[in-house]
C-alpha cells in the first residue's frame, strides 16, 4: 500500500465533507423539479478539484465515497444504482478528457455532467425497460451542459486560486 501523507489524507477527508454539504444543499433546493432526476452537481466541485489535485483515483475514491453517504441520508436504495453508475462512468470520461489534454477543467467538467446523465437514462431504460426515456436525451444533454459550465467555471475559478498553495500533485 502507498503512504498516503498526512496532507493528502486532510484534504481528502475535507473534499468528501465539502462534498456532503454540497449534495445536502442540492437535496434541499429543488431547482429544477420541472425535469425528473435533474441536479445540477454541486458535489462535481470538489470532485473536479480532486481530480486535478489528487488524482483520478482519490477523486473516485471520495465520490464513490459520497454518494454511498448522499444515497443513505439523502435518498433511497434505488437512486444507488443511477448515481453510483453515473458517478463512476462520468468521472472515467472526465479523467479520459484531463488525460487528453485537449479540454480545458470546464470542457472535463461538461463531458462529465453531459456522460452523467446519459449514463442515468441508460440505466432507467435497462431498469425499466421504456426506451421512451430516450426522449427525454435533448433535455438531458442541455441541462448537463448547462450545469457542467456552471461548476466547470467554479471549478476553474477554485484551481486557478489554489495554484501555489502546495495542493499540485500531492
Amino acid at each position: 500500500m502507498k503512504n498516503l501523507s498526512s496532507r493528502t489524507i486532510a484534504l481528502s477527508g475535507t473534499l468528501t465533507a465539502l462534498a456532503m454539504v454540497f449534495s445536502y444543499v442540492e437535496a434541499m433546493i429543488p431547482v429544477f423539479a420541472s425535469i425528473p432526476g435533474f441536479k445540477i452537481g454541486l458535489a462535481n466541485i470538489a470532485i473536479v478539484f480532486a481530480l486535478y489535485r489528487l488524482g483520478f483515483k482519490k477523486a473516485m475514491e471520495i465520490s464513490v465515497i459520497r454518494v454511498i453517504l448522499s444515497t443513505l441520508l439523502f435518498s433511497n436504495a434505488l437512486s444507488l444504482i443511477y448515481s453510483l453508475s453515473a458517478a463512476v462512468i462520468s468521472l472515467i470520461v472526465m479523467a479520459v478528457m484531463k488525460k487528453g489534454r485537449l479540454f480545458s477543467s470546464l470542457g472535463v467538467s461538461v463531458c462529465g455532467a453531459v456522460s452523467h446523465n446519459l449514463i442515468q437514462i441508460l440505466v432507467a431504460v435497462l431498469l425499466f425497460n421504456t426506451k421512451e426515456l430516450v426522449y427525454l436525451l435533448p433535455l438531458y444533454v442541455i441541462s448537463g451542459t448547462i450545469a457542467g459550465i456552471v461548476i466547470g467555471i467554479l471549478s476553474s475559478v477554485i484551481l486557478e486560486r489554489t495554484k501555489g498553495l502546495g495542493y499540485e500533485g500531492i
